[in-house]
């Protein structure tokens, strides 16, 4: 499909969505992030406790080149690694370190170049859990499960000039921060209460960071998927 709903969340009514705005220091850089569920713009929208709202556009991607995070061709490791270069990642152990470096190094995808970026949301509780992954903590496939307890979905983020100007806006609809505020709380406290839950499970046969670096693991390494 050529063209796709998406929506914002805001504080505020964005007619124009605006090329070269936004944090530097995003998820995967600066951009527009959207996306397709309006009830979790909306969330978004009231994260400081004020009304905010969902702004809706319509945007035409069938000139626009798309990187999808979510295909086949990629694993949670490629998002993992555009994240922690673009997020101001807290590492201390040696071993997140390392492995840091390590994914940046053979794992990030050349991501600069697309017109917009369809992956994971990563919010402050789902960067923790991959914090954690950094550290040793957990495995792979408990960061991958972990990545889903929000059932935050899959954001659009636009990062082209071309991609601006392929988006048209259609309306906004008010959020009323007494109800999306506490969903949005609700929504984190459930994955962080599940995540703990996930923590107490020993993954004896997983993959973890230590791993992917002493067997100098690639990303197109089939032990990976």
């Amino acid at each position: 499909m050529d063209k796709l709903i998406l929506y914002h969340g805001s504080s505020v009514i964005i007619e124009k969505p605006e090329f070269g705005k936004g944090k530097a220091n995003n998820d995967y850089g600066r951009g527009f992030y959207c996306t397709e569920y309006i009830e979790l713009a909306k969330e978004w929208s009231c994260s400081l406790n004020t009304n905010g709202y969902a702004n809706k556009y319509e945007i035409d991607t069938q000139n626009l080149r798309i990187l999808h995070l979510s295909d086949g061709e990629y694993t949670i490791l490629n998002w993992l690694a555009i994240l922690i270069q673009n997020r101001q990642a807290r590492v201390s152990t040696p071993v997140a370190k390392r492995g840091k470096k390590w994914l940046i190094q053979y794992f990030l995808p050349e991501y600069t170049d697309y017109d917009v970026i369809i992956g994971y949301r990563a919010d402050d509780s789902y960067f923790s859990f991959a914090r954690s992954f950094l550290s040793n903590e957990i495995s792979l496939s408990q960061l991958g499960r972990a990545m889903k307890l929000g059932k935050l979905g899959e954001q659009y983020v636009l990062k082209s000039k071309k991609a601006f100007d392929a988006i048209t806006y259609i309306d906004s609809s008010p959020a009323d921060n007494r109800i999306y505020y506490e969903k949005r709380v609700t929504r984190d406290k459930e994955a962080r209460a599940a995540y703990y839950r996930e923590l107490e499970t020993d993954d004896l046969n997983g993959i973890f960071m230590r791993d992917i670096i002493r067997e100098e693991m690639k990303s197109d390494d089939p032990r990976l998927r």
